[in-house]
């Protein structure tokens, strides 16, 4: 394999990561989701069963706590990936986010097929 070829793989590799960790958190509130909805068809009291949900809005908690890990150790692997100087880089939609303001009324910027990597220069604080 070269360089490219291993870079790539890394890149995939994390795309999925991101996609299953999200793919997660769909699925686990989904299921809380499920929970409220057959408690109330079920005619039951809001107290049946807040054990069981608790459980699972804490596990949906832990996913988005393991999301927020993947999305710094992406950050970190573009770091490294500008600081060992490997130029262009495109895997995965092109469409995501330069920072966190997605999301907040900001859109994604337009897709794009290859982006140069960007040089950011440190800001001197006194």
């Amino acid at each position: 394999m070269d360089r490219t070829e291993v870079v790539a793989s890394i890149a995939g590799d994390l795309y999925a990561t991101e996609c299953a960790v999200d793919a997660a958190i769909t699925s686990a509130t989904t299921l809380v989701q499920s929970m409220i909805g057959a408690r109330t068809l079920l005619k039951a009291s809001p107290v049946a069963g807040a054990v069981s949900q608790a459980k699972a809005i804490e596990a949906i908690a832990a996913l988005s706590a393991a999301r927020d890990a993947v999305v710094a150790c992406h950050a970190e692997l573009a770091k490294d990936h500008r600081r060992m100087g490997y130029g262009v880089y495109a895997v995965g939609p092109m469409d995501k986010p330069d920072s966190d303001d997605w999301g907040q009324g900001v859109p994604p910027p337009p897709p794009l097929v290859e982006q140069q990597l960007r040089t950011i220069r440190p800001v001197r604080v006194a």
